[in-house]
């Protein structure tokens, strides 16, 4: 397993505060064309750099973070959201960042920016390089969020790279504005499309047009490489006398991109702490960014939810996941607001009736968990001569099917204890059982689940599929 934990990140950049109100919306507005939106509930969390340092957190790194914020409630709303990681430096007459993102279901509706863009003063250069020369010494690499809020001024930004390498520590920047010159001594730019294009004065839409505008930024300004983030496009990796790498987007669902460009630049800098070279850092951080994409509001990538991504990305290595890391990675899903399913069964000779059904079970829900009985289990069940196939054998094939998304094994004869391990929210079974027959479905329901009975295809059971083989 990937391993990223441990490694000292300091951030520096443009910290805002992120709200979110989540609710549905059924009919419109008699006052004008717009959504009435039945508020459910609210959330806030940090944003900008802060996200940058939340995803570091998230994935087990020590994050440092240094911004500028007023005197006013919004920074001590922050303080208390980033805990030890924060180190907000107040200034008076300051106001601090504030975006609010209203959202019905799954679709952003419209948000409202708070903020006064103002560049740092000379007090406040001062106070920051003060503070960078505090943590740098423990640092294992330095990122600079720049949100283009006035943190970032090409005086701070050339202390902060002269100071990192001064120490051997890599920089790697998330670049605002049409002059990437300030950022000149950075490891790595991790622009967007849009930011590149801008930069360059040249189109990004093909593979080779991003490649030539990264070149072209790369003869102006003195960056190891350029890292292209492309929508759903995926990534390009631009690295001097190399060629170019794209990679395709890794996403499955792409609900929400907020906030993705902050978990790229985390994943890289922790990847490249952690002894990665730049490519193999981007594969890393592109996985990161498949996951994010897929959640609601500004998001960050946990440690499991990036080692099940990476172990899909390699077409399913045959690795199950452990009940621990399993509960970790169902909680996230559930933070998210995604509804969990549950299938459970064999499987030790694939056919047609299974791939139909977990199709089907992964329609009714937005993560499907697959358990497989032991073998141990799978023998006391159905006789000494089953199962077919091993238990490694069925993991890898059942976790290589595109509608599972985890899998997991239990030694007893029911599933009924991996259910209340995972307390999924859809629990699936054959439309060959009742709903009073199939184990768990009490427990489902008790904590507002349900069991939803699936259409099988006729003469495809498996114990009838190997006794007309034998016979």
């Amino acid at each position: 397993m990937l391993d990223l934990s441990g490694r000292r990140i300091v951030c520096l950049g443009d910290v805002m505060l992120d709200r979110f109100l989540y609710g549905d919306a059924s009919r419109l507005s008699p006052e004008a064309p717009v959504p009435v939106v039945r508020l459910g509930r609210t959330q806030s969390m940090a944003g900008g750099a802060g996200n940058v340092a939340r995803n570091i957190a998230a994935l087990g790194g020590l994050p440092a973070l240094i911004g500028l914020v007023g005197e006013d409630a919004e920074a001590t709303e922050l303080d208390g959201l980033l805990g030890g990681a924060a180190r907000l430096l107040r200034t008076p007459g300051r106001r601090t960042t504030v975006k609010l993102r209203v959202i019905a279901g799954r679709q952003q509706i419209v948000r409202v920016d708070d903020e006064v863009v103002s560049e740092a003063s000379a007090a406040e250069s001062d106070a920051i390089a003060a503070t960078l020369a505090q943590v740098l010494a423990q640092a294992d690499a330095l990122i600079l969020s720049d949100y283009g809020k006035g943190v970032l001024t090409p005086g701070v930004i050339a202390l902060a790279i002269g100071a990192a390498r001064a120490r051997g520590i890599p920089v790697i920047a998330d670049p605002k504005g049409r002059d990437f010159s300030r950022y000149a001594g950075a490891a790595c730019l991790t622009p967007n499309a849009r930011e590149l294009a801008e930069a360059s004065g040249l189109p990004v839409g093909s593979d080779a047009e991003c490649e030539a505008a990264a070149r072209a930024v790369m003869a102006e300004v003195a960056v190891d490489a350029v890292l292209a983030t492309r929508s759903e496009k995926g990534m390009m990796l631009v690295c001097r006398d190399a060629p170019a790498v794209a990679l395709p987007t890794m996403a499955r669902e792409v609900f929400d991109v907020s906030g993705a460009g902050d978990t790229v630049i985390a994943t890289l800098a922790l990847s490249i702490a952690a002894g990665m070279d730049l490519e193999a850092a981007m594969r890393t951080a592109n996985a990161a960014a498949g996951v994010v994409v897929g959640k609601l509001g500004t998001a960050t990538c946990s440690a499991a939810e990036l080692d099940h991504a990476l172990r899909e990305a390699e077409g399913a290595t045959g690795e199950m996941l452990g009940w621990p890391a399993a509960q970790r990675l169902v909680q996230s899903w559930r933070d998210q607001g995604l509804v969990v399913g549950f299938a459970n069964g064999v499987f030790d000779v694939l056919h047609a009736g299974h791939t139909r059904m977990l199709r089907a079970a992964r329609g009714h829900c937005d993560r499907l968990v697959v358990a497989l009985n032991a073998d141990a289990s799978v023998s006391r069940l159905k006789g000494p001569t089953r199962p077919m196939n091993p238990l490694a054998d069925r993991v890898a094939v059942i976790a290589a099917l595109a509608s599972v998304d985890a899998v997991v094994a239990f030694e007893e004869d029911t599933p009924l204890e991996a259910i209340l391990a995972l307390r999924p929210d859809r629990l699936f079974k054959g439309a060959d059982y009742r709903i009073d027959q199939v184990v768990g479905a009490t427990e489902v329901a008790s904590w507002g689940g349900r069991t939803e009975l699936l259409e099988l295809l006729p003469g495809r059971s498996t114990t009838g599929l190997l006794d007309r083989a034998r016979g």
